[in-house]
């Protein structure tokens, strides 16, 4: 599929088939006026989204179907949709915290040594920005106007440099692929076991299902993981935005 379509169209699906699930089964938010126009105009490119990506079904880099994306008809694509919530923001600094307070330092992974380190790269400088935007339609990036603050050995780092070390790091290629950031593959192992901790470790299935039931945003972590599972295993890069 990919040696006929470009990245930037697959990219279009894959928006296409999200915006038209989430319309068709039910926002809690009333549907744009822009997003139904959208969704009407590409009827027959969402037929032909459906006719192509059969063929998703058997390829190596197709997410697995119990962390499928909304409505994402392209398999090895996947969306984190804004703002990021407060519960799920609170979560990922307690799974954090509890790595650095229990773990001992050869156990914990590398990229939690290096987001601790004094001259690690994550310096949340990307997400402070991005936490201050609101859109003239009242929009967020994140529901917490504040991050949250970590402490003890992490006492100089809060949430903004997690999330900045979540946004990976700049494409060379932008231009070619529309995403402008990315996780190398030389990196997707350090995030895999990062992110494996964090989203999974020695949680119950009790524990799980309330996740799930009260957070959007966590089984959207969860794609990305099984994303750089497959990265990791097709000797291929993670693209993001």
């Amino acid at each position: 599929m990919r040696a006929r379509y470009s990245e930037e169209h697959l990219r279009g699906w894959g928006r296409l088939s999200n915006i038209h699930t989430r319309l068709t089964t039910g926002e809690e938010s009333a549907p744009t006026e822009d997003k139904v126009r959208f969704v009407e105009n590409a009827r027959d490119e969402l037929d032909q989204t459906q006719t192509e990506t059969i063929v998703c079904a058997s390829c190596p880099a197709c997410l697995p179907h119990e962390v499928a994306g909304e409505g994402e008809l392209v398999g090895c694509l996947g969306r984190v949709t804004y703002p990021i919530e407060a519960q799920f923001e609170k979560f990922l600094a307690d799974r954090v915290q509890l790595a650095l307070d229990t773990l001992d330092k050869e156990d914990q992974s590398r990229l939690l040594r290096i987001l601790v380190d004094a001259e690690s790269p994550f310096d949340g400088e990307g997400t402070k920005e991005l936490r201050r935007v609101t859109t003239p339609q009242g929009l967020r990036f994140f529901e917490l106007r504040l991050p949250i603050q970590l402490v003890r050995e992490a006492a100089h780092l809060t949430t903004d440099n997690i999330f900045d070390m979540l946004a990976g790091f700049r494409s060379e290629d932008a231009d070619k692929t529309t995403y402008t950031r990315e996780f190398p593959h030389a990196a997707t192992a350090d995030y895999y076991d990062f992110l494996d901790y964090v989203l999974r470790n020695d949680l119950s299935e009790s524990e799980r299902a309330r996740l799930h039931s009260r957070s959007r945003n966590y089984a959207q972590f969860l794609r990305l993981l099984a994303a750089l599972e497959r990265a990791e295993a097709l000797n291929a890069r993670v693209l993001i935005d």
